[in-house]
């Protein structure tokens, strides 16, 4: 896939992108939702051998492929792995798949009812060695807690401001300013947050497009303007917490919105199921969330 045929794939393609990168602090909660329990591995080597494991599982799986799932994201460290012998992001491309990688070296303590992104001094060597594998674009997490204008500002300033950095490397940057969904002010807020995120792309040079991953607002539609906007390429749907029959009712209501999720896309998985279970309840997964991100209600 050249560069042309994937922003052609993320901007128009029908399905949605899968989130395969789950970092240190997330990873046992994935991997006990995978059937292997804590005391199966011991210390970070063989933790995170064990989720390469998983995640090569599904990406080698025949339901996983460009025909519905259009991208995925990856942790950094199964992008410098390998499966069947070969690069992740160049086994994804020949899949059809285009690759993302997540950045972010994680979050601050909370201020203004937000958590920033820590500071990333790597990035810019993150980015080269990105390039260089074939990955097409990168994704951010920071968090917002409640509707506190001044802390939506930072936050979405700073998706912003390293979003220019990500660019001007030659990659495509997914901003995700996550909105926790128990917030009782989330409603007000992810006006507020669509509102500043209005600003800053009405102040992109012409030409330039970004992505954005948002929690499914509580309003249908209330990112419609985002999706509607010239210098946004797509915009992606995190489940957030969601069951994967809860996020997929939500997220088929709001249109032009596809699906990223992760844990509502490996929910069913289990390390103990031979290749045809497993594929099968992939191949399932993968049915349903392609079915909300593309037929809306």
């Amino acid at each position: 896939m050249q560069q042309e045929d994937m922003l052609r794939q993320v901007s128009q393609g029908k399905g949605f992108i899968a989130a395969l990168d789950q970092s240190g602090g997330s990873t046992p909660k994935a991997l006990r939702g995978y059937g292997v329990e804590d005391n199966t591995w011991s210390g970070d080597q063989e933790m995170f051998a064990m989720i390469h494991q998983m995640r090569s599982r599904i990406i080698t799986a025949p339901s996983f492929n460009g025909d519905k799932v259009l991208g995925a994201i990856l942790f950094e460290k199964t992008m410098d792995g390998e499966a069947d012998g070969k690069p992740i992001p160049a086994i994804l491309k020949e899949r059809g798949v285009v690759p993302f990688l997540k950045v972010d070296k994680g979050l601050e303590d909370e201020a203004d009812g937000v958590q920033l992104m820590k500071p990333m001094p790597q990035l810019d060597s993150l980015l080269a060695r990105a390039k260089e594998r074939g990955v097409f674009g990168t994704k951010m997490r920071s968090v917002i807690n409640s509707a506190n204008r001044d802390g939506i500002a930072a936050i979405v300033a700073q998706q912003f401001e390293v979003g220019k950095q990500i660019y001007e490397a030659g990659l495509m940057p997914m901003l995700e300013p996550e909105y926790t969904i128990t917030a009782d002010d989330r409603a007000q807020g992810e006006k507020m947050l669509r509102d500043e995120i209005l600003k800053h792309l009405d102040a992109l040079p012409d030409g330039r497009q970004i992505m954005l991953k948002l929690s499914i607002p509580v309003e249908a539609n209330t990112y419609k303007p985002l999706v509607d906007h010239a210098a946004v390429a797509r915009v992606v749907a995190l489940s957030g917490g969601f069951s994967r029959d809860e996020a997929c009712k939500k997220l088929a209501q709001n249109d032009g919105m596809i699906a990223s999720f992760s844990r509502a896309l490996l929910e069913d998985l289990r390390y103990q199921m031979d290749d045809k279970q497993f594929d099968a309840a992939l191949g399932a997964a993968i049915d349903q969330i392609y079915t909300a991100s593309v037929n809306k209600t």
